[in-house]
């Protein structure tokens, strides 16, 4: 089984958003990496696409799901603070294959907990802003990750 563990593509700036951040929508860059991670995923097997509930987090796999028919299921587990369990729940109780768009602090707990069970994470575990950790699962376990960098 594999899952793909997606970083929401860009955003508007943090610190000039004036809205809840949770609200926060993708900059026209973010929306353009939203659309290319869409048609680089658009021809593999998936089933199922979670997304945190944060408005950017969708936004960055809206195109996919529009792309394979497929609903976008918020996952409360994907939200930024929720460190590596919820991404580690979803995948060991999934049905088939997944998307999971999340934030950088989930994924880099995600991948401390990875390194810490000896999984190969490369040279130096990268976690850019719409870039995929691919997951890939045997008997209930990581056995492998593999890094996709962030469309342009």
């Amino acid at each position: 089984m594999k899952h793909y563990v997606v970083r929401h593509a860009q955003a508007g700036d943090r610190h000039r958003w004036k809205g809840p951040d949770e609200e926060r929508p993708l900059s026209r860059k973010g929306r353009r990496q939203a659309e290319h991670l869409a048609a680089m995923l658009a021809n593999e097997e998936i089933d199922t696409i979670w997304s945190s509930p944060f408005l950017r987090c969708r936004q960055t796999v809206e195109p996919l799901a529009e792309r394979l028919g497929l609903p976008v299921e918020v996952a409360a587990e994907l939200a930024e603070g929720n460190g590596a369990t919820g991404v580690l729940k979803l995948a060991l109780n999934a049905d088939g294959n997944s998307v999971m768009c999340t934030h950088g602090d989930v994924i880099d707990a995600l991948l401390d907990h990875l390194a810490h069970e000896g999984i190969d994470l490369g040279k130096k575990p990268r976690c850019t802003k719409g870039s995929t950790w691919v997951l890939e699962l045997r008997d209930g376990r990581v056995v492998a990750a593999r890094y996709l960098p962030a469309p342009a």
